[in-house]
């Protein structure tokens, strides 16, 4: 190795060790508190945490995207394993994983990228409100119910049956998540700048769990057998016998599509937070089914490329994938040399890691985005998804959402085509839109403007555009603020209408 390469490669070293163990700290409570929120045993989320680390690490097309098991997929797999029990997960989740791995090498990758954002918010959104109905039982050391609804209506119970003079393991648990969430949402308010990086999550877990030990609590404690190897449940006799169910095909499929969508949403937003290496979509589809189906075979959760790790790993400045990879490997000498340490971690405070977790997933900052640059009409696909996901199931809010997206389409039904013109100069590109810019012609319309040479400025010409649906105008509005971010010249001239929400 030159003295250049050799010097590059300790800067980045340099960079990418500290951010890992930033990374290793914000994911080891959420592994196991989204295990338990899945209703699986808490090591199925830390097996799935080192195989997103370690392999799909590698693999990805998404350099500091970090893969693990995701809070969006934890409701799905709740209600999975409750109904066809723990046994048919693998199965079902290596079926899925081999979906995402065809759709990467038939390079579907950019499909995904044309579903509403109203959709998947509110899909988010849903998710995140049947956690927090689901782990506020687990604040009193008790299991969730089965659906959000159900959920809902016990929670008076739980509160009414409280007592203030006679403490038992109720009272006492309680007041263990409810320390969880204050020190969580205290710290993130009031850290210094110096202490960004500490996770609250991790502080509130190791107050409750320092607490729980030094007064001998009678609380619920984390389950993890003795020896790493226990945690991986390797396939048996009649292992895929599950799947000649059909309602185990159909779950694979969600999975697949709502694992992809997650995961290359979150790329894209992960994209926009460093002016790094780009993702290759397809790629990072591709390592995702391989995950997914070495998570199937060992029996671990599903895995998606998540949100919170990401920019936890690039705001500690992860300039490569060996980040992602090496927190992976901190997960895997954690839980084989520690395990007597994660047996002292209170039920309820990974209950109170979830409940903040899951309330920040309903985001009306974004619904206020969406009123205030597009209008109603994505609100309420964004409000119908959220209340059907709540209410019914995610596949029927996802489904819904989506077919209502279809709705944008009727004012444009005359110019659906949409003409992508591109002249490239010495210097600079002109491209000319026709027609309207609608989610159907969203991935042609996102590979011409992806394959445009880096240090060219860029006209953007509108003016014979018929009409813009919000996921093409969000779309655009990022590809032009990440250009600008970069310092590369971005002129986008048409009517105002069009202009200003894709500028402003």
């Amino acid at each position: 190795m030159s003295t250049p390469a050799r010097s590059q490669f300790l800067s980045r070293l340099a960079a990418d060790f500290p951010a890992s163990i930033v990374v290793f700290l914000v994911a080891m409570p959420l592994c196991m508190g989204i295990a338990i929120a899945s209703g699986v045993p808490a090591e199925r989320g830390l097996v799935t945490g080192i195989i997103g680390g370690i392999v799909v690490g590698l693999l990805a097309g998404s350099p500091l995207q970090v893969s693990g098991p995701a809070a969006g997929l934890a409701v799905i797999i709740f209600e999975f394993v409750r109904e066809h029990g723990l046994a048919a997960l693998g199965p079902m989740l290596v079926l899925a994983g081999a979906i995402q791995l065809v759709a990467g090498v038939a390079k579907l990758g950019g499909l995904f990228r044309s579903i509403s954002p109203a959709v998947v918010h509110g899909m988010l959104a849903g998710i995140g409100a049947l956690i927090v109905l689901g782990q506020f039982h687990t604040l009193f050391d008790a299991r969730p119910l089965s659906n959000g609804l159900e959920n809902l209506a016990a929670m008076p119970g739980r509160v009414f049956g409280l007592s203030a003079t006679n403490i038992g393991q109720v009272e006492t648990a309680l007041g263990i998540g409810l320390l969880t969430i204050a020190v969580m949402v205290g710290w993130e308010k009031l850290r210094p700048s110096s202490l960004r990086m500490v996770p609250g999550a991790l502080l509130g877990v190791v107050a409750a769990t320092l607490l729980a030990f030094g007064l001998g609590l009678d609380v619920a404690r984390v389950v993890v057998p003795e020896s790493i190897a226990a945690a991986f449940a390797l396939p048996g006799p009649g292992y895929f016998a599950p799947l000649a169910t059909p309602a185990i095909l159909v779950s694979a499929i969600a999975i697949a599509f709502i694992a992809s969508a997650e995961t290359l949403l979150s790329a894209a937003a992960v994209d926009r937070m460093h002016d790094g290496v780009r993702t290759e979509y397809n790629k990072e589809l591709r390592a995702q089914g391989i995950g997914n189906l070495l998570c199937g075979l060992v029996g671990a959760l599903p895995m998606t490329g998540v949100i919170v790790r990401s920019s936890a790993n690039v705001q500690a400045g992860a300039k490569t994938r060996a980040s992602a990879i090496l927190h992976g490997v901190w997960i895997l000498g954690f839980v084989a040399m520690l395990p007597w340490l994660l047996r002292e971690i209170p039920m309820a405070a990974l209950g109170g890691v979830l409940v903040v977790t899951g309330w920040r997933l309903v985001s009306l900052e974004h619904v206020r985005h969406l009123l205030h640059l597009h209008g109603p009409l994505p609100v309420a696909i964004w409000a119908v998804t959220f209340i059907l996901v709540v209410t019914t199931d995610l596949l029927t809010g996802v489904l819904v959402g989506l077919a209502l997206s279809l709705v944008e389409l009727l004012p444009h039904r005359k110019h659906l085509r949409l003409k992508v013109g591109k002249h490239v100069g010495e210097d600079s590109t002109h491209v000319k839109l026709d027609g309207a810019a609608t989610f159907l012609s969203l991935t042609k319309l996102n590979a011409e403007l992806e394959s445009l040479p880096d240090h060219h400025a860029v006209k953007l010409d509108v003016d014979a555009v018929k009409g813009m649906d919000h996921t093409t105008v969000q779309t655009l509005r990022e590809w032009v603020s990440r250009r600008r971010m970069l310092g590369r010249s971005v002129e986008v001239v048409g009517p105002q209408r069009l202009v200003g929400p894709l500028v402003g």
